[in-house]
């Protein structure tokens, strides 16, 4: 494994293909937990853990239950002719994995941090539909990347989305104190910041890795 892939893929996941601001995944909790940087914090660390895990369950369940391949358990445990091909339930399998871990990350955070939790509110059990961490799940396997480069993805993934959502509550918390028109203030003016983030964040496409 060259730690040059995994740092291109570290780079690419979090600046140059950021799933908030330019593949435009994950706006619900984006914009609903990005007025103050606590809990813009503590979502992001829930969406780094739930995207880390969901990447390595995701992959092993993939390459020995689902590929039609000779890895696949059915295949050796029934002595099949052939690798059953079970990739039609890719994406019912990887919504149950992360149902699960969220579930998980829910019970842990309401037992740890009652504020947090109150803080997050609805958001916190929205990850299981928050369409950026089944986007990564299905990028590992469409990229056709290995398990260490998928757990890279996942968690860089995370981190990026973690960084959009602070730098998003940072400036939210400038622009409550700030003078502007009395229309522009609350969704339109966020709306009109993440916009500007995006353009800015696709300069990054110029990158050469």
């Amino acid at each position: 494994m060259e730690l040059r892939t995994l740092l291109i893929i570290s780079i690419a996941s979090i600046f140059v293909n950021n799933f908030v601001l330019n593949r435009f995944l994950g706006i619900c909790p984006y914009m609903g937990v990005s007025k103050e940087i606590s809990s813009a914090l503590g979502m992001g660390f829930a969406v780094i853990f739930v995207m880390t895990l969901a990447s390595f369950v995701t992959w092993l369940i993939y390459v020995y239950l689902l590929e039609p391949a000779s890895t696949n358990v059915f295949f050796h445990i029934f002595s099949l002719k052939h690798p059953p091909d079970l990739t039609f339930l890719r994406t019912i399998a990887f919504i149950l994995v992360i149902a699960a871990l969220v579930q998980f990350v829910e019970m842990v955070v309401q037992k740890s941090a009652p504020g947090l939790y109150k803080a997050l509110g609805i958001y916190l059990p929205l990850i299981t539909t928050n369409c950026a961490i089944l986007g990564v799940t299905v990028l590992n396997i469409n990229d056709s990347l290995n398990l260490l480069e998928s757990i890279t993805q996942g968690f860089m993934s995370g981190v990026g989305f973690t960084l959009a959502l602070v730098l998003m509550a940072g400036i939210r918390e400038k622009l409550d104190s700030a003078r502007i028109p009395e229309s522009f203030k609350g969704t339109p003016i966020a709306f009109i910041t993440a916009a500007l983030m995006s353009i800015a964040f696709l300069g990054f496409a110029g990158l050469r890795l």
